[in-house]
């Protein structure tokens, strides 16, 4: 089969690899859909330490059932599915709370840990052999929807890490595909008012049509706090996520939230990204801060349905589209943000006479 290896950091091929079989538990899923995400990106880079390589990266993806392992029960071929990335141990205690996101077994397959497209190979590949815990049906989702099952369940877990009261006014900082289905989120979930920021104007357009009443390019205003003060009439926001990964929209975060009020930082995966601020923004200001990583507590099935009702609206989120061994170029497309990127789908088993490319690539 075709996959996308990183043979080591900074490397990439596109090669001929073995089909994987499915072990106990496990099913082998032909991926329909696959997508690339900043994580990938960093991945490549080696910023990930758990990550052995040679690798096959991916961790937003959809596809079809074609064989399951033995002592699966729940699942069976010809079933569609879309897959989360993190499988917990199941035992440990942070699992046994449902947070097999924060595994005490981390990137140790020999207690039943994986992390799909970080320490096991993922879905940039037309097929893959996943932990059925991970895959979830898609009922009447297309695959391009299914492929957001990862991205939306990080939005939803960040929001519900600090919660919406019905009024709340929200802030949303980093306009990428997480950041625009948690500015949705907000709006459905009882906010009063939804501001989305960023630096791109591009990329903050779709925020109107998704439910934002304002978008905020911090590159055209003198000082973002002061400013989404003036749009909420002189009050700060009860609530921030933060979903950029720059130290400086953390710091933005923290002094943009009102006294008493909610900051969630949940864009910065990588290390050696330090937040600089004056401690009375939290300790005198009576603040709450959140850190939020991932998906845990079967939240994905509760994202997708969220996708399937459309309350996520996720098709304007597509793009750019690409066969697999196009990658280089999927990946540049990603990186230098083209037409203002969003998200990037792949089709493994698919050429290139058989993908509707988007007006963005026309």
């Amino acid at each position: 089969m075709q996959a996308v290896v990183f043979p080591e950091p900074d490397e990439i091929e596109i090669r001929e690899v073995e089909r994987p079989e499915p072990g106990p538990g496990e099913a082998l899923v032909r991926v329909e859909s696959s997508t690339i995400c900043g994580s990938d990106v960093k991945i490549l880079h080696g910023e990930y330490g758990a990550t052995e390589y040679p690798h096959i990266p991916g961790h937003e993806w959809s596809g079809e059932i074609v064989e399951v392992g033995e002592d699966v029960v729940r699942l069976e071929p010809g079933d569609r599915v879309a897959a989360e990335p993190h499988v917990g141990c199941g035992e440990c205690a942070r699992c046994m709370e449902g947070l097999y996101n924060l595994c005490e077994h981390y990137g140790e397959s020999d207690h039943g840990h994986s992390h799909i497209g970080f320490t096991s190979n993922g879905g940039l590949a037309e097929y893959v052999a996943v932990d059925t815990r991970a895959l979830h049906l898609l009922g009447s989702m297309t695959y391009d929807q299914g492929a957001f099952c990862e991205a939306a369940g990080v939005a939803l877990h960040a929001i519900e890490r600090a919660g919406i009261d019905g009024g709340d006014d929200v802030v949303v900082i980093g306009p990428g595909a997480i950041g625009h289905c948690a500015v949705q989120i907000a709006r459905h979930g009882g906010a009063d008012n939804v501001i989305l920021t960023g630096t791109r104007e591009e990329r903050l357009a779709p925020a109107i049509d998704f439910g934002a009443d304002h978008t905020v390019n911090v590159y055209e205003v003198d000082d973002v706090v002061d400013h989404v003060t003036e749009l909420l009439g002189g009050s700060r926001p009860d609530l921030v996520v933060e979903l950029a990964g720059t130290e400086t929209a953390a710091r933005q975060a923290v002094e943009m939230a009102r006294r008493g009020g909610d900051v969630v930082l949940a864009g910065s995966t990588s290390p050696g990204r330090k937040l600089t601020v004056d401690l009375r923004e939290i300790v005198v200001g009576h603040k709450n801060i959140f850190g939020s990583v991932a998906n845990p507590e079967w939240i994905c099935e509760r994202a997708l349905s969220m996708v399937e009702r459309g309350t996520i609206e996720t098709d304007p989120l597509v793009t750019h589209r690409f066969t697999l061994s196009e990658f280089t170029d999927a990946l540049e497309a990603f990186e230098e943000r083209e037409g203002g990127a969003f998200r990037v789908m792949l089709y493994p088993g698919k050429d290139a006479a058989e993908i509707e490319r988007t007006p963005i690539q026309e």
